[in-house]
């Protein structure tokens, strides 16, 4: 704090004599000579970034001349921005353990703050969560929501019914506990069991304890396709929660999933737009992929199925009648996704079936579709990519400016470790589907408007030194379908609360993420 104060001095040291205005300000770190993006929707100027500890202490144009500085970048020809900030993540596993916590593979893209607890996944106890990731040591930043999902089942367990008013009052005072523990907001994921069993009134009740405290509502809709509502009923659903809760609505993951519903992106837009214009506050993330990622039983097996306990699931799906009404539904699942070659096995217990279709390993176990998704949910976890998005809603989506960036990392897709740099290279520099400034600004300072996490997602004095700096013809993924697990390239530096996580394109072994609270409403 006493740099800053000395730096903000010297800014307005009209009647200081000719040494005292030359007499440099010692600073930890000086990026010197990059292309700065500073997280804005304004034009990149070649400025120089000084660091004193945890924060940014100075921007200037003439940064040698200004500052003594203990280590000094030349990022000349370089692109220097803030910190990407993925609001939406599942790496709360890998920041738990005691080998993965330093999310490299975010860390490598230029991520420095991730999200978890998305798709009504987030804890019900957020303090328990805090303590053990502060204990552990983390690489990135992150924050959290607290789940609808998980309140659900603390509550009710995987019941298929409605929540009764008493049920509704306790989720109601944990989702307030949560809140006041720092959370983001909620989140829900209404295509996954036991969101799927809730009704609309539930959610809307649940979040307006959230937006109380100036939290946003984030969704994995109830349909991205055809499964149960349809898309647009989803994303009018969703919208209704928003106006009634009073609540910012963020669409996780925005898509038309599935050939029924291909070409309705025009239609999902103009339902949002029409209510950001009658005031609804609504935005969305988007990862840059034409599959999704999710396991065999969320993909293809109906929600009824799954309802109760997994004992119960398998118990229909050992039952003649029931297994046989499974079996038609899983069929019809699987061609809404585009069909069993279109369905990629990306993680199993069993190595061997890694890289085949469901078709392929269908015939190579001489069972029907059907009865090789029995077979796989009966023999542990197994998580496909289902190649089932058209490149023209991709590009409808991301052209919109309230849509920002994100990679729904899950391991077996690439998406976990090559996300940020995909939509560069693909959409930014191939195709030209956005600008540079549009990619920059929608992974880093409209990112943090939404989350209300302000202190960070800017390059400005007094802000968290969340940094990247990366070179913008090296910067490309690695990671493809069939490696799906390879770092980025291209990223020199990253910084994460002023401490140099990577440096000259290495890991340098420092945790230094923090735990982000929501601070402000957007």
């Amino acid at each position: 704090m006493k740099k800053l104060v000395l730096f903000i001095s010297s800014l307005f040291c009209f009647s200081c004599t000719p040494n005292q205005q030359m007499q440099k300000i010692d600073v930890d770190t000086l990026i010197h000579s990059g292309l700065v993006f500073e997280g804005t929707d304004n034009p990149p100027k070649k400025l120089d970034i000084a660091i004193c500890n945890q924060q940014i202490c100075g921007i200037s144009t003439e940064g040698r001349n200004t500052y003594q500085a203990k280590r000094t970048i030349d990022a000349s020809g370089l692109i220097v921005s803030p910190g990407f900030i993925d609001p939406h993540t599942h790496s709360f596993d890998e920041l738990k353990s005691l080998d993965k916590n330093h999310n490299s593979n975010y860390l490598f893209q230029g991520v420095t703050t991730v999200v978890n607890g998305n798709d009504g996944g987030g804890p019900a106890d957020l303090s328990a969560a805090i303590s053990q990731l502060n204990a552990n040591g983390i690489g990135t930043n992150t924050a959290f929501y607290v789940g609808h999902g998980s309140i659900r089942k603390a509550v009710m367990g995987t019941a298929k019914r409605p929540a009764s008013s008493d049920e509704i009052e306790e989720m109601k005072a944990l989702v307030e506990r949560a809140m006041q523990q720092g959370a983001l907001g909620l989140s829900s994921g209404l295509y996954y069991v036991p969101g799927s069993f809730a009704k609309t009134e539930e959610v809307i009740e649940l979040a307006k304890v959230a937006a109380q405290y100036k939290g946003i509502y984030d969704t994995h809709l109830r349909d991205e396709s055809t499964f149960n509502v349809g898309f647009i009923a989803a994303v009018d659903e969703a919208i209704e929660i928003a106006k009634k809760a009073d609540i910012h609505l963020h669409i996780a993951h925005i898509k038309a999933l599935g050939v029924d519903v291909w070409g309705q992106s025009k239609d999902a837009i103009d339902m949002i737009n029409n209510a950001r214009g009658a005031g609804i506050r609504i935005s969305a993330d988007q990862y840059p992929w034409q599959a999704s990622g999710t396991n065999i039983r969320s993909a293809v097996v109906p929600k009824w199925a799954m309802a109760d306990s997994n004992d119960a699931f398998l118990a229909r799906l050992d039952n003649r009648d029931t297994a046989e009404k499974i079996k038609q539904e899983i069929a019809e699942n699987i061609r809404r996704r585009g069909g069993a070659e279109a369905l990629l096995i990306t993680a199993s217990d069993d190595e061997s079936i890694l890289g085949l279709t469901l078709k392929e390993l269908s015939e190579k176990l001489n069972l029907s579709n059907e009865e090789t998704v029995f077979y796989l949910v009966r023999n542990g976890r197994t998580r496909v990519a289902s190649f089932n998005m058209n490149k023209d809603d991709i590009i409808a989506f991301m052209q919109q400016p309230w849509v920002v960036t994100s990679s729904d990392g899950t391991n077996g897709h690439p998406r976990k470790f090559a996300s940020f740099p995909q939509k560069y290279r693909k959409y930014v520099v191939d195709l030209e589907v956005i600008d540079l400034q549009r990619f920059i600004y929608s992974s880093t300072g409209q990112v943090a408007e939404i989350l209300g996490i302000t202190e960070r997602g800017r390059l400005e004095i007094g802000k968290k030194a969340d940094i990247v700096v990366f070179d913008p013809e090296s910067y490309r993924p690695l990671a493809n379908f069939k490696n799906w697990d390879l770092l980025t390239e291209g990223v020199k530096n990253v910084f994460v609360n002023g401490q140099e996580t990577i440096k000259n394109g290495e890991y340098t072994g420092v945790l230094s993420g923090q735990i982000v609270k929501r601070i402000s409403s957007n």
